[in-house]
């Protein structure tokens, strides 16, 4: 058997209060809140898709897949670098300067989530039959 002689004495309590902590909940506020976002955009996007007008479901549908054939990673990457900072920078109370990447996650998660939650939405609303629908009215 080997001895590694392991040491963590790094990892103390002020180690993980100020960085996992931190990190888990900004995780689980950023998580609430995107999904809160994604849940609004995804039904508006749904509806616009099941609306039939095609000025509507021309850029829902192409939101729609042009997102979901986009990995996660490479949308994090446009709205961080891409958006230039003149944005952040315009933000009330130099709140962007300061928490850039932070809203950059939030708006990524956002507008991520809004597509496949538009997919849930329409998938559910269309699996609802004529007669159901006939029924409820």
């Amino acid at each position: 058997m080997m001895n590694l002689n392991l040491d963590f004495g790094f990892f103390n309590w002020a180690l993980i209060q100020s960085f996992i902590l931190k990190g888990l909940i900004f995780s689980f506020q950023l998580t609430i809140v995107a999904m809160i976002g994604g849940i609004a955009l995804g039904t508006i996007l749904a509806l616009m898709r099941l609306s039939g007008k095609p000025w509507l479901v021309t850029p829902a549908a192409a939101y729609v897949n042009t997102l979901r054939s986009i990995p996660l990673v490479m949308v994090i990457l446009w709205f961080f670098l891409l958006i230039p900072a003149a944005f952040y920078q315009a933000l009330p109370g130099g709140i962007g300067t300061k928490y850039r990447s932070e809203i950059a996650a939030l708006i990524t998660f956002t507008v991520f989530e809004a597509a496949y939650y538009s997919e849930i939405m329409r998938a559910g609303i269309q699996s609802v039959s004529k007669g159901q629908v006939y029924a409820g009215y």
